[in-house]
């Protein structure tokens, strides 16, 4: 077995946790912690995300895994789909700013949905499951010469389907062969199209990842079951980079330093709830505030590369955006609510807020500037001008919550905190942080389905 396929489905099935490079593990139980956090509050706050949990509820089944914010069992495909569905709803989950990912987001929702169901299953097995399943759809992402968006694919929840995959391999302990045929069967299944971003009414944008994440489930169970799947699923001739990507990528890229090297400690977390690509702006608009009356600002522009015409078109929709999703993937609305209300939080995107006059004004009045070559990928440069005249303008490369910049383990412990108290059924401070203490002590855990997820229940 040496094609690419070959290789990651080996990486997979090999790595165990004590392969693990200390920085990976940490890392790892902070984006699971940080995983079940946002997607607590997306029970209650996540739009869309209401409909998924009324269809498991009422489709019933057998009591496998835990519907996260509420008190229920559902079968283990439902609680994918579900837990899938709340990952990305607030945009508050982790993100890896080089590879333009959420690696994370289908990925857990899917091995914790499975070690709940087929356990015993040890804190170090989920754990080095979500760190194989993270490095697999970061690596896919970084492979590709060309992105995908180009060709009407939209990226993150088709990467990050493959990523589930591998973590709910490792979870059932699939052999390398069934690792292949999981991986195939993900191959038919993966999609989401970019129209995603041209449709500002729609809400899909923010349940994406519940697709991903069934999707993942599924294919390693019927793995599992013995389906034979494909040679050669990612690089084949009708595999992954041939359909989506026209063959456009870079071999070495997928598999240098595989197993080594773990993407998961390169990723960043988030301090404000919107679209990784609206933070460097933000972070610079927070900084100018005390400097500047919003009353006396005339315009704004920001720039910076090309990622953020994703985040300013079309401009009709980014300054009056409809949906809480939509508003944020808006530089211009994200920007003006930092600028007039001194903070961007969980409450920002609320109906009556996205009604904001004094926000909309000042987002009429905010420009971007999209450079070719920009320093970093998600880096921006925010100007202010006055209506007397004076500009003040900050730079911000490395948006706080990144790998060089980071959250501290308080603030991820707060940020969880928060997040759990605004659950379907919330968790109480105390309750919060005990169970933050044993997310972060994973590794001590013989069982995760007994030992975790009856603390959110």
């Amino acid at each position: 077995m040496s094609g690419l396929s070959a290789q990651i489905a080996s990486f997979t099935a090999r790595t165990r946790y004590d392969d693990l490079p200390p920085d990976a593990i940490e890392k790892t139980k902070q984006c699971i912690l940080d995983a079940l956090g946002v997607s607590l509050a997306a029970s209650s706050l996540g739009e869309g995300c209401r409909a998924f949990i009324d269809l498991a509820t009422e489709q019933g089944g057998r009591e496998q895994s835990t519907l996260l914010g509420e008190s229920r069992k559902v079968p283990v495909e439902a609680a994918a789909l579900v837990n899938g569905a709340l990952a990305h709803a607030l945009d508050y989950e982790d993100s890896h700013d080089i590879a333009l990912v959420h690696p994370n987001a289908p990925t857990v929702p899917a091995a914790l949905a499975l070690a709940e169901a087929f356990g015993p299953v040890s804190g170090k097995e989920l754990i080095a499951a979500v760190a194989v399943g993270c490095d697999v759809a970061v690596r896919l992402s970084l492979a590709l010469k060309v992105s995908i968006a180009e060709f009407g694919w939209y990226p993150p929840p088709i990467l990050a389907a493959f990523g589930a995959t591998a973590a709910a391999a490792k979870i059932l302990r699939l052999d390398e062969q069934q690792v292949r045929d999981a991986l195939s069967l993900a191959l038919c299944q993966a999609t989401c199209s970019n129209e995603i971003i041209y449709s500002p009414q729609s809400v899909i944008r923010a349940v994406r990842d519940a697709f991903a994440a069934r999707a993942g489930v599924t294919a390693a169970l019927l793995a599992q079951r013995g389906i034979r799947g494909f040679d050669e699923p990612l690089e084949g001739r009708a595999g992954f980079f041939a359909a989506f990507a026209r063959g456009q990528y870079d071999a070495d890229k997928l598999t240098r330093d595989l197993g080594q090297v773990f993407e998961i400690a390169n990723i960043s977390f988030k301090p404000w709830p919107s679209c990784r690509g609206t933070h460097a702006a933000i972070e610079a608009a927070l900084k100018c505030r005390e400097a500047v009356r919003v009353e006396d600002i005339e315009n704004v522009t920001i720039h910076g590369g090309p990622m953020l015409r994703m985040l300013a078109e079309p401009r009709p929709s980014k300054i009056r955006p409809a949906t809480a999703i939509d508003a944020k993937f808006s530089l211009p609305f994200t920007i003006a609510t930092a600028l007039v209300h001194g903070h961007v939080g969980l409450q920002s995107f609320r109906s009556e807020c996205l009604e904001d006059e004094r926000v909309l004004r000042l987002a009429a009045r905010t420009s971007v500037s999209a450079d070719a070559a920009p320093r970093t990928a998600i880096g921006a440069r925010l100007r202010i001008r006055t209506r007397g005249g004076v500009e003040r303008e900050m730079e911000v490369l490395t948006p706080l919550g990144s790998p060089t910049h980071p959250m501290s383990s308080q603030a991820l412990i707060d940020k969880f905190a928060e997040c759990a108290g605004l659950a379907t059924r919330p968790l109480g401070a105390d309750a919060a942080r005990r169970f933050a203490e044993r997310t972060l002590s994973l590794e001590e855990l013989t069982d995760v389905g007994t030992e975790l997820m009856p603390l959110l229940r």
